[in-house]
């Protein structure tokens, strides 16, 4: 890798103590000898996941409010369904 740097970020960790079923276990330690990493991996990824899909959900959530407040102009909507048909690639 000559002439690329590399940097380590050291994330601080906190050991936490989670009771998973023994099914569960099994899964995840097939799936991370797959992957070649870790059960602790496997589960960091599997809560960043949960969480980002729980932000997504509050974030289309508020949109949801949003326009239900102040419903878009039924103008510009079609103007963008006109602008969407003639730009829209053809599969």
């Amino acid at each position: 890798m000559a002439g690329h740097m590399i940097y380590h970020m050291v994330v601080g960790r906190r050991e936490v103590l989670v009771q998973l079923d023994d099914e569960l276990v099994a899964r995840l330690d097939r799936l991370a000898e797959i992957e070649g990493t870790s059960r602790s991996e496997l589960l960091r990824r599997g809560a960043s996941a949960v969480l980002d899909a729980a932000e997504q959900f509050e974030a289309d959530h508020h949109l949801r409010q949003v326009y239900r407040r102040i419903p878009q102009d039924p103008v510009l909507v079609e103007s963008a369904r006109r602008l969407a048909a003639h730009t829209s690639p053809e599969w």
